[in-house]
């Protein structure tokens, strides 16, 4: 059985070298044939808290031994998930078409109660951050390489990968010989420098005719600026999160979304997107991954109330920036346990100071669903229109005051006067 071959041939240099050994996973499929292959190493900085609210740094590095059981391959998508120490987890997403493959996404759980990882750790928690790979799509029956280090940042912590090698859908029961390298290992080459021109010598006693113009030569005016069209109302999606295939849901949530990041704008697809998480009984968390974005939200439960705490969206906007926003310190969509939260009007929130988020017809339940549909909503104050009747009440009653004061002075005036007239 071949391998991918495990050198990249620098032409520049005529030289070739072997990858260091870092974790290396064979997953198979049902049939016991080779489906996904993967040598790599990974390096992970964790910020969390301790005692004081103060932070440490947990730095360490997937191991080589690792279990890959939750690892799947088909036709279209595969999962490489690796489970290691105590209650930790990296996977990679991956998707086909037809004639290459690419990476999605990056999803590092990891869990605060191991004391050998975390000392002094304030929170049991396991914790999953999810970002956006830098992986171009790689032919198919191709291996990708990259001996380059790639960092991905997210909320609390960053990924380092490098020596990576990666065939994501094999087939024939055996890797390719066949490299697609990363950008940041292809050399470049240089650019010849430009020889000057030596200037033109005339002949002597030879004169040369100017060009002679009357007019004026004037930069063309700048085209016109068009304007940025207005993006339509994103499209309502349905998103509901069941712990496992036999069960109910746990988790529900209705609503469009739309996206700002800086100065661009974009309305979050739900058509094509992934829906996974969990539920606890202090915390549950929705994760939804489409093509481009990702969007992790985590809820509390305070006993009585419930509440959107901590919002992670990593993605990459139309025009191929990479972002990663996250507010671990949030107040928003509160209402009492055992009842949804709705909100159909437009509201929009200020997430960080890069990130802008727009919600229309907006409902969700994180705790307490029942038989799988939406328990008594607590309506947002846009929508609950009892609020306009003292409103429209009390706005009435000041014009009538009004009214009655200019219609006092009006007479006094008159009166006056009639007064000095007599």
């Amino acid at each position: 059985m071949y391998r991918c071959a495990t050198f990249v041939l620098f032409l520049a240099l005529g030289i070739a070298f072997q990858l260091s050994h870092g974790t290396e996973v064979n997953v198979t499929d049902k049939d016991n044939n080779l489906c996904l292959y993967a040598n790599l190493m990974v390096n992970f900085s964790v910020s969390y808290k301790v005692a004081d609210n103060k932070s440490a740094t947990a730095e360490f590095e997937l191991p080589a031994n690792v279990a890959s059981d939750g690892s799947t391959c088909d036709a279209t998508s595969s999962v490489l998930k690796l489970t290691f120490g105590e209650g930790h987890s990296w996977s990679v997403n991956f998707t086909r078409s037809e004639k290459t493959y690419q990476a999605d996404n990056i999803t590092f759980s990891y869990n605060l109660s191991d004391t050998t990882v975390f000392p002094n750790s304030t929170s049991n928690d396991t914790t999953t951050v999810t970002v956006l790979t830098h992986i171009t799509p790689v032919g198919v029956d191709t291996c990708y390489s990259c001996k380059s280090k790639d960092t991905f940042e997210a909320d609390l912590v960053n990924q380092t990968l490098w020596d990576v090698l990666i065939q994501a859908f094999v087939s024939n029961n055996s890797t390719s010989e066949n490299i697609t390298s990363c950008a940041a290992d292809v050399p470049t080459t240089p650019v010849a420098p430009t020889t000057p021109v030596a200037p033109t010598t005339r002949a002597p006693n030879t004169t040369t005719a100017e060009p002679v113009t009357n007019s004026t030569s004037t930069a063309p005016p700048p085209p016109p600026t068009t304007p940025t069209p207005t993006l339509p109302a994103p499209t309502t999606g349905q998103y509901i999160f069941k712990p496992d295939g036999n069960s109910t849901a746990c988790l529900m949530a209705d609503f469009g979304l739309r996206i700002g990041i800086k100065k661009e704008e974009m309305n979050f697809e739900p058509n094509g997107t992934t829906v996974t998480g969990k539920c606890e009984v202090n915390s549950s968390e929705l994760v939804l991954t489409s093509n481009t974005v990702t969007i992790t939200l985590t809820f509390v439960n305070e006993t009585k109330t419930f509440r959107l705490h901590a919002l992670n969206v990593t993605g990459k906007t139309s025009s191929g920036v990479m972002f990663s926003e996250a507010n671990t310190n949030l107040s928003l969509w509160q209402a009492a346990v055992g009842s949804s939260y709705m909100c159909n009007k437009e509201q929009n929130y200020t997430i960080t100071s890069m990130l802008t988020l727009y919600t229309f017809d907006l409902r969700v339940q994180p705790f307490g669903v029942k038989k799988g549909v939406f328990s008594t909503a607590h309506e947002c104050s846009l929508d609950d229109t009892s609020i306009l009747i003292p409103i429209i009440v009390g706005a009435a009653l000041a014009g009538l005051i009004l009214i009655v004061v200019i219609a006092y002075v009006i007479g006094r005036r008159k009166t006056y006067v009639g007064y000095q007239t007599l």
